[in-house]
C-alpha cells in the first residue's frame, strides 16, 4: 500500500522489522524522536517473540502469571473479540505454528516435519485484564494488529509533543490525523507496481494484509488458527476504521470472516481481493477501484 504525502519534513527508519515513515507539519525536536523510539524499543521488549529478553518470550519458556503493561488490554481485548468473530481462526496463539512453518526466530524458513495443534483461546490463556494467565505452554504472536497499535502509540507520544497534524506509516499500516485528506493507493498483491484502486482517509486509519510480503516455500504468515496451516482463498485485504489497532486487527479477520458479520461488531469499511482476482469493497468506501469489483 502506498501513501501520497502531503506534508514535510519525514522522519524515515526502520523498526520491529519493517520500514516507517512519518510526516509531520514542522520537524521533530531531538525529543520527541528520542520518547517515539523509546516508545517502540518498550513495546518490542513485551510482544517480540523474536527477542530473547522479551515478555512474550519469558511467557513461552514458563507457565505462569504475567503482568502486561497498563496499556496492552486494548490489543488483547481486540484480540479476544476478534477471536470470537472468526470463530477461533485469529488468535494471539500461533506463535509456535508460525515457528514450525520456519517464520522464527532466525527466519530460517524452513517448514518443520511435524506441526502441532494450535491450542484454543480457553485451554492455553487467560486475560483478566492486566494479567496474563498461560495454562499451557503458549507462544503469542500478536502480529496481527500489533503493529497498529503501536502506530496509535506512537501517534500518542508525538500528540504529548505537540505534534497534532501527521501521517504515520509502518510499512502499509497508516494513521492520518489533519485538516487535509490524504489518497492511498492499494497496492496490487500480485505486481507491487500497480494498484487496484485509490482510496481517500482524513482523521483515520487504514491497513492492509496481503501474503505477499512475507511468503516461503508455499507458505505465508497468515494462518487460520483451527488448522495452523496459510489461508488460500483472499490474497489481499484493507480496512479503514477510526484507529489503526483496530484497521490492522480487521485486515486480518477480513481473510476468515465475512465483512457483514464483522460489522455487527465493528465499524470500519474495507476492500478484500480474492485469488480468482474478484474484488469486494464497502458500499459506502470513499475511493475508486480500477479492477472488476462487487459491492457487497
Amino acid at each position: 500500500m502506498q501513501s501520497r504525502q502531503t506534508l514535510s519534513p519525514s522522519h524515515r527508519f526502520d523498526a520491529i522489522g519493517a520500514p516507517w515513515q512519518i510526516d509531520t507539519d514542522q520537524p521533530l525536536t531531538a525529543g520527541s524522536e528520542a520518547a517515539l523510539h523509546a516508545r517502540i524499543d518498550e513495546f518490542d521488549r513485551t510482544y517480540s517473540r523474536f527477542r530473547d529478553d522479551s515478555l512474550v518470550s519469558s511467557i513461552a519458556r514458563t507457565r505462569g502469571t504475567y503482568q502486561f503493561p497498563a496499556d496492552a488490554a486494548p490489543l488483547l481485548e481486540l484480540y479476544r473479540r476478534l477471536y470470537t468473530a472468526t470463530s477461533g481462526a485469529m488468535s494471539p496463539l500461533v506463535g509456535h505454528a508460525l515457528e514450525e512453518l520456519g517464520y522464527d526466530r532466525t527466519y530460517s524458513l524452513q517448514p518443520a516435519a511435524t506441526r502441532s495443534r494450535v491450542p484454543e483461546w480457553q485451554e492455553a490463556i487467560s486475560w483478566n485484564g492486566s494479567e496474563l494467565t498461560t495454562l499451557t505452554p503458549a507462544l503469542l504472536d500478536v502480529g496481527a494488529a500489533g503493529k497498529g497499535y503501536l502506530v496509535d502509540l506512537v501517534a500518542e507520544v508525538l500528540r504529548a509533543h505537540r505534534v497534532t497534524t501527521m501521517t504515520v506509516d509502518a510499512s502499509g499500516d497508516i494513521l492520518h490525523r489533519g485538516e487535509t485528506p490524504l489518497r492511498v493507493a492499494l497496492e496490487h498483491p500480485l505486481d507491487t507496481s500497480k494498484a487496484i484502486g485509490v482510496v481517500t482517509v482524513q482523521n483515520e486509519a487504514i491497513c492492509a494484509s496481503a501474503p505477499n510480503r512475507r511468503a516461503w516455500a508455499g507458505l505465508h504468515h497468515i494462518l487460520d488458527a483451527r488448522t495452523g496451516l496459510p489461508t488460500d482463498r483472499i490474497i489481499a485485504t484493507w480496512a479503514i476504521a477510526a484507529t489503526t489497532l483496530e484497521a490492522d486487527g480487521l485486515a486480518t479477520a477480513l481473510f476468515f470472516a465475512e465483512p457483514a458479520s464483522l460489522l455487527a461488531e465493528f465499524d470500519f469499511h474495507w476492500v478484500r481481493m480474492f485469488a480468482t482476482g474478484r474484488v469486494e469493497s464497502s458500499p459506502s468506501l470513499n475511493g475508486e477501484l480500477f479492477t472488476h469489483r462487487t459491492r457487497a
